[in-house]
């Protein structure tokens, strides 16, 4: 899209907040967004597809007697379609707030008008991307036992712009770079997987130099030769030591989603479950070693940004507070709810979505520990390292999340490589079990959080420490 037709798709916008109001809406905000893709899939050293895509549009949320309307419009040409879904809208929602009981409010916050603008140190070129995941492939596929290598790759140009009838006029443009990478071993019946999620908000960059992913192939290969000949754990509850990577799945599933508002409100019950410490703000529900976070301002993270969805400035905000839980993610209605402010935790999956209270970048905090340090105290138990699948409850209780490899700790000291390992507990326990967090500290890339009904899909950053507690942990085969 041209410069002037992103200037009609502003236009448009602001037009449509103006109408809005006009046709019986008491509040109204829109969301113009412009995204621009290309990538391409690589299978054991054939390029399977090389996609381009682009897709702009508005989605349209109006309030009016307390009752949500919403609309949306894929590459709007004209403002007359525009005009009908808004009267559309505003009929549903003040229908609907004939029946609601417990109508909407905002909670105030300040107009903002802004033009952010995140750049690519390194932005790519499509051949520039395939040729560096060629050179990934033949690194995964040299290692022995090898059976498969799949390569991903694709950037992302995002140009959003968000107006309020508050007087809010924000615009927020950025890159997305992401490489999804994965390597298959097998030997004598058995096969294992290694994979890895690299990139960020930026360019190349974010996969090269400190953080080259030809190393990162390296290592993935090497791993799942390793792991065809490691030997299965026996069922025990045993001290770990969790890596960052993993930590960051947990992280994300047993901390962040149940800090989300809307589920500790019961709003997401019907679909994606609530959350277990409703109604504990105050308590402490986990040991003095457990502080928790989210904040979108961590540059580079895929939660990265100045404003959400709503027009809040961005800000990092205490979840928890050695133990003690201390606040949840809040977006302009539930705060309202709460009786306490919005923190900048609504966004939507794209133009086409209500925005919903999702994470930025939630992370534990680091600690005071040296890593080897951690493993050095350790008379028996596992290194736990890097995230695979999570299986949780509805209420973020009881959880277990396989990794994909774990090392055995004996008298301090790492001995072989442990497979196909699940770790299981309960928050509360395993939260009031941390007895140390390590001062390495790394955020991960999440492309893949499903939230909401209609699903969308959200990308985000989760992280933390190396963390040291109590947990189960067994092998799904022997």
């Amino acid at each position: 899209m041209q410069t002037g037709d992103l200037d009609v798709l502003e236009d448009l916008a602001d037009r449509a907040v103006q109408f809005a109001l006009e046709s019986g809406a008491h509040y109204c905000d829109v969301r113009a967004e412009v995204v621009e893709s290309n990538g391409f899939v690589l299978e054991n050293g054939q390029v399977e597809n090389v996609s381009l895509r682009f897709d702009d549009g508005l989605g349209i949320r109006v309030l009016a007697e307390g009752s949500w309307g919403f609309c949306s419009f894929s590459h709007p040409i004209s403002f007359d379609t525009i005009r009908e879904g808004i009267i559309e809208a505003t009929r549903n929602a003040l229908y609907c707030s004939q029946t609601k009981r417990n109508k909407v409010s905002l909670a105030d916050v300040k107009a903002q008008e802004d033009r952010v603008v995140h750049k690519a140190q390194k932005r790519p070129h499509i051949e520039e991307m395939v040729s560096l995941g060629s050179d990934c492939d033949k690194i995964v596929r040299e290692g022995k036992r090898i059976v498969r290598s799949s390569i991903r790759m694709h950037h992302d140009v995002f140009h959003k712009y968000y107006v309020n009838s508050e007087g809010s006029k924000i615009t927020q443009d950025y890159d997305d770079l992401i490489a999804e990478l994965s390597s298959t071993a097998r030997e004598s019946g058995i096969s294992e997987t290694t994979s890895t999620t690299e990139g960020g908000r930026g360019g190349l960059e974010l996969i090269l130099g400190k953080n080259d992913i030809l190393a990162k192939s390296a290592l993935l290969s090497e791993r799942a030769g390793q792991l065809v000949e490691a030997r299965a754990a026996t069922e025990e509850k045993a001290v770990v030591v969790m890596n960052p990577d993993f930590v960051a799945l947990l992280t994300h599933e047993i901390l962040g989603h149940p800090s989300e508002g809307d589920r500790v409100l019961g709003r997401e019950m019907a679909w994606a479950g609530g959350s277990w410490w409703a109604g504990m703000l105050g308590e402490k529900i986990g040991s003095d070693e457990l502080s928790v976070y989210d904040d979108p301002t961590i540059g580079n993270s895929l939660g990265s940004y100045k404003y959400d969805d709503e027009g809040v400035p961005a800000a990092r905000k205490s979840l928890i507070e050695e133990g003690v839980l201390v606040r949840h993610m809040q977006s302009r209605e539930t705060a309202a709810v709460f009786g306490t402010e919005p923190d900048s935790s609504m966004r939507s999956a794209g133009y086409s979505f209500m925005p919903l209270i999702r994470m930025a970048c939630t992370v534990i905090g680091p600690g005071n520990w040296n890593s080897e340090e951690m493993i050095k105290e350790v008379r028996e138990g596992y290194l736990i390292c890097d995230m695979k699948v999570p299986s949780i409850d509805m209420m973020r209780y009881n959880w277990s999340i396989s990794c994909q490899y774990a090392q055995k700790i004996e008298k301090g000291e790492l001995k072989g490589m442990v497979r196909d390992v699940i770790v299981m507990g309960t928050a509360p326990e395993f939260f009031r079990s941390i007895d140390a967090r390590s001062k390495d500290f790394a955020v991960r890339p999440i492309t893949n959080c499903g939230k909401g009904d209609p699903m969308q899909i959200m990308r985000m950053g989760n992280g933390g420490p190396f963390v040291r507690g109590i947990a189960t942990v067994k092998s799904v085969r022997q």
